[in-house]
């Protein structure tokens, strides 16, 4: 049985939000941002290693966050290693997923 007890009303205020100007990247986010923003054509691919401990999920999302902060659009496929991170061209786009509907006939 969960157990219930009562607390202070002030857990339910917000607390205002951080921007992107006054938060500051942690190095390793920084360092994936920098080198992910020299991507500039498709022949640019770089292969992430992962280390001892890194989780291969967290460090794809991260991959991901670093390119939205770099205003690159990326593919990440899997490595033997790890990571394989290049710019996104429509031959790397993913095929999964639904397919889109077609448009209704008008009569």
């Amino acid at each position: 049985m969960p157990t219930i007890r009562a607390v202070d009303a002030d857990v339910f205020v917000r607390k205002p939000a951080l921007s992107k100007a006054t938060s500051e990247l942690d190095p390793e986010l920084a360092m994936m941002v920098s080198k992910i923003s020299t991507i500039t054509d498709a022949s640019v691919v770089y292969e992430v290693s992962l280390q001892p401990g890194d989780k291969a999920g967290t460090i794809r999302v991260r991959l991901l966050r670093a390119a939205r902060l770099a205003g690159v659009d990326v593919a990440v496929r899997k490595s033997p290693k790890g990571w394989y991170v290049g710019l996104m061209t429509p031959e790397r786009r993913s095929k999964a997923g639904r397919k889109p509907s077609k448009p209704a006939a008008t009569a």
